[in-house]
């Protein structure tokens, strides 16, 4: 597959299988992980062009694997954004505080996600 790759950290099966489906039928190569452990093993691993992050995660959370990513030389410059259910204006804040690359909201829109994750890939998220 010749689409950007992109690594989607959810512990929810239904909310990873919508995100994946959405992506692949978009044309993206989506990689997946269940924990931020994993996570952060995968990105090293398959280097993508993009992290989606869950916050609330078994194990680590999404803001420690998101650090974990950072501290790497290997996986500094990935963006990883957050995609998360928590979106009231302080959490988006506190996100981005933090330093995600960007913040998306569950559930996600099936229209428009693809093109949303698009603008993160080419650093001109439409929010921001």
């Amino acid at each position: 597959m010749t689409g950007h790759r992109i690594l989607v950290v959810e512990d929810n099966e239904h909310n990873l299988k919508l995100v994946r489906d959405v992506l692949q039928y978009a044309g993206f190569e989506v990689i997946e992980a269940r924990s931020g452990e994993l996570g952060v093993e995968l990105a090293v691993e398959y280097q993508p062009e993009l992290v989606l992050m869950d916050l609330k995660l078994p194990g680590i959370g999404g803001e420690q694997a998101l650090h974990l990513i950072r501290d790497d030389d290997r996986t500094h410059r990935i963006p990883v954004v957050a995609l998360t259910a928590s979106a009231m204006q302080p959490d988006r804040a506190r996100v981005l505080l933090a330093g995600f690359d960007g913040y998306l909201e569950k559930p996600i829109s099936v229209p428009d996600f693809p093109g949303q994750v698009r603008q993160f890939l080419t650093g001109n998220p439409a929010d921001e």
